[in-house]
């Protein structure tokens, strides 16, 4: 009878460590995300579910083009791409993006831009300055991002720069549907 006690006792304090452990990891290092709505397509589809992994921006910083989730409002997060990064001046013209006045290339998007006529962009045409805010420049602590779906998608075009301190994690694994599991870039 004690050994079946002491067996009982076992699972109990095994199942509690993996409950503490699994509360510590979806705390601190990932989160699972489902994409809500079109703003990501192509890259993205609406019902996507993925893995925020929030151990990147607790040791490192963002990245140009890192597919991010932030706090958009207090009860809504939100899955964009990085575009600029502190410092930086961005601007859309003719279709393509400058960062510091150089073109730099989006080859996302090359699937989306193909199906476009000339006549009408992919994305329309925006400096940051007229954008919220005003900045000649990122400012310090913040970032750009952009929805892949242009046409579609609230970004930075109309809230403004995103702090740093906002942003959940990099969402970079898809696990649902099967059919596109992976990793997404």
């Amino acid at each position: 009878m004690e050994k079946k006690k002491n067996e009982w006792f076992d699972w109990i304090k095994a199942l509690l460590f993996a409950a503490v452990l699994a509360l510590i990891v979806r705390m601190f290092f990932f989160a699972p995300i489902v994409v809500d709505g079109p703003s990501m397509l192509p890259t993205l589809e609406n019902g996507d579910y993925m893995i925020a992994n929030k151990l990147n921006y607790l040791i490192g910083e963002p990245n140009r083009f890192d597919i991010v989730v932030f706090h958009a409002t207090a009860d809504k997060d939100y899955i964009k791409r990085v575009i600029a990064l502190e410092g930086e001046y961005v601007e859309m013209k003719g279709d393509k993006l400058y960062i510091d006045g150089k073109e730099v290339e989006e080859p996302y998007l090359n699937s989306i831009k193909s199906s476009f006529s000339s006549k009408q962009p992919y994305t329309f045409d925006f400096k940051l300055e007229d954008l919220p805010g005003g900045y000649s420049e990122i400012p310090k602590g913040y970032v750009f991002v952009l929805g892949d779906n242009r046409g579609n998608s609230t970004d930075s075009r109309m809230l403004g720069p995103i702090p740093i301190d906002q942003l959940v994690g990099v969402a970079s694994f898809r696990y649902w549907p099967i059919d596109r599991f992976g990793i997404v870039n």
